[in-house]
Order: structure tokens, then sequence, then C-alpha cells
């Protein structure tokens, strides 16, 4: 027997999540796609940018990073029910009944802890959790013989380069700064792995940089539990009042005006690759293993998106300086060619379309409760 959850929204705007016992069936007459973390900011746009490409996006997803809001939005978008089924990647039982229920033709590997910051303070909660998650996955992708992964990898995979400032996909790595860039790493190595031991395995681990913005729409957006760890939905919540002031992390770095520089790449660009990433592993014969940046290939700083914001926005921002936060990297942004040439993907938004797509979201969801 297996549950199927349907997702019913309410006049209020709530979400009720109802299970019927059916007959355990595999459906198999559709381009499914496993999204462990669909539910979430990246994997929430990826859902509908698969969605747009003829594919059938399963999420799974156990809301505890993710708000139930944002079903509301994926059914407006994709004009349809999300299908979603509310599991932890970390039950290894849970998650095989979807590989009984659906014939997957890929999968694409969000669920992860995220915040550099927190897995400091916590490491055992991101190697449990992420780990664990990723293990699980791909023990039932080699057993159901579905062969095209994409992993969210992460440009944390890196360090901080010596000498360098661009990195491509061959650049030489140093110790990851945080637990959660040696989740990535790790995760990565095992995938190396998993390859050696299955060639037939097609792989993508996608590297990329610092994602913002929110769909144009306004429909979906990144929706923090909590605090947030990223700088930008940070500044829109101290914007808009959510959060009293907005802490700088350092100002006396070598960099252009003493602040933390990043690759800020919007989240649509990003959903888009993995649409890409799917695709092309899906139309190769042999199996293989690549890294891919997914970035700009622009570096803008912290005092750089704070003054984009005041000037998008028309207001100042409450901010002040704070000492240096432990695994922050100092400057790093992608060579991104790699992306281009074997996905036919470049960044098409800019830092200025995520400020103002990131802050219409806000404004969407102020009263949001």
């Amino acid at each position: 027997m297996n549950f199927i959850d349907l997702c019913i929204s309410s006049s209020t705007q709530k979400l009720k999540f109802i299970q019927f016992v059916l007959p355990l069936k595999r459906m198999d007459k559709q381009r499914y796609i496993l999204v462990t973390g669909g539910a979430g900011y990246i994997g929430s746009h990826t859902v509908v940018e698969l969605t747009r490409a003829g594919y059938t996006p399963v999420i799974a997803d156990d809301f505890r990073n993710a708000n139930r809001i944002v079903v509301d939005g994926l059914e407006k978008l994709i004009e349809s029910t999300p299908i979603i089924h509310e599991v932890d990647v970390c039950d290894a039982n849970h998650m095989r009944d979807l590989f009984e229920k659906y014939a997957f033709t890929g999968i694409i590997h969000f669920a992860a802890y995220k915040a550099v910051g927190e897995s400091v303070m916590d490491p055992l909660k991101y190697y449990h959790n992420n780990i664990q998650g990723l293990v699980n996955v791909i023990e039932l992708a080699l057993e159901f013989s579905v062969h095209n992964f994409v992993f969210s990898s992460s440009c944390t995979v890196y360090g901080e380069p010596e000498g360098l400032k661009v990195v491509n996909e061959d650049s030489p790595k140093s110790k990851p700064n945080s637990p959660y860039g040696h989740t990535k790493a790790i995760g990565e190595q095992i995938l190396m792995d998993v390859f050696k031991s299955d060639p037939e395995m097609k792989i993508m681990n996608l590297r990329y940089f610092n994602p913002v913005g929110a769909h144009p729409t306004g429909l979906i957006g990144e929706f923090p539990i909590g605090k947030p760890n990223n700088l930008l939905p940070f500044v829109t919540q101290t914007g808009i009042g959510k959060q009293a002031e907005l802490t700088v992390f350092g100002n006396d770095y070598p960099t252009v005006d003493g602040t933390c520089v990043r690759d800020y790449i919007h989240v649509v660009d990003l959903a888009k690759a993995h649409v890409k990433a799917i695709h092309f592993l899906s139309e190769q014969a042999d199996g293989l293993i690549e890294a891919v940046n997914i970035g700009t290939g622009n570096g803008t700083s912290i005092l750089e998106v704070i003054n984009l914001f005041e000037k998008i926005a028309n207001q100042s921002l409450n901010w002040k300086f704070g000492p240096r936060r432990p695994g922050d990297v100092i400057e790093i942004y992608a060579d991104a060619s790699k992306a281009n040439r074997l996905l036919n993907w470049q960044a098409e938004y800019s830092i200025s379309d995520a400020i103002e797509h990131a802050w219409n979201w806000e404004k969407m969801i102020k009263n949001y409760e």
C-alpha cells in the first residue's frame, strides 16, 4: 500500500495535506524528475522551469526549511497542483516509497542545510543531514537505475583559492572555510566514488555561487525560517522593517571597499541551469561526471549591494559594521564559460534585477503570517 499526498488550498490560504491510501502502482508515463528540497528557495524555482520544459517534477520536502506559502505560488505559475510528498530525505524507507511509485528519469538533489554561519556553530547537524540525505538518495538511484543525477553543490568547495578571485572548475582548491562547505566537498567525493563503481551513472555537480532574487512575477521567492543567514533577504527584511538593523561582517578585507565580494546569481537563471543540466545528462549515451560553475562572472561587494538596494527601493537602509564572521570567504566569483560551452547556458539577469525582484517579493509577503 502507498500514501498519496494531495495539497489542497483553502479560502484562507492555509494548506492541508490529506493522505489517501491507494494500491502501490508505479507511474511511468511521464518524465518524472525527483526534486529533493523542491519546496525550498532554489528548488521551487527549478520546479517551475522543469514544468515549463515539459518535465513532471516530484517534490520531496518536509518543509523544515520551506514555507507552505510556496505551494500557492507554484500552483499559479505551473497552472496545476504540484506533486508534493512530505518526506525527510534522511528517512530511507519513505524515500524508497517514492522510487517504487514513480519511474524517475532524473534526480535533482537540493535537500540540505545551507547556512555557513550556522554550520560553524552546529557542525554535526550539517554533517548528519547533508551527507546522510545524499547517501540515501544516491543509493536509491543506483538500486532503481536512475542514472541522471544533478547535485546541488557550491563554490564553497573551492575554499579560499590562494591568489585567485575568479575560479574555473579546474582551479586548485583549498580547505573549505566551513562545515557547510565540507559537506559539499564530501558530497562531490561521494559522487565521484559512486561513478567509479558504476560508470553508467551520469552525474553533474553544479557549483553555484550566491543565489539571490525572486521570481519576476513576485509569486515565489526566498522565505527564510527565522533570522536570514544570507545577505539579500536580510537587506530586504531590514528595508521592510522585519529586522531592526543589518550588520555587515567586516570592513577591513582587501577588496574594493573592505567588504566581502560575491558573485550573485539570479535564482531563475540558476533554476534554468538545472533544467539544462538534466537535459544534457539525458542526451548522453555514456556515463560521465562533470562539475560546472553557475555564476555571472561578476563580483559585487556587500556595500555595493546595499547601495543598489537603497537606489532601487528609494530609501535608506539601517546598517552598521560588525566584526568578521567565521567561515566567510573574502572574494570569489565564477568563470562560467564551461556552463556556456557544455550546457548552452548563461546568466540573463543582473544583480539590479535580482534586488528589484527580491524587494517586490518582500513587499508582497509583508503581511503574511
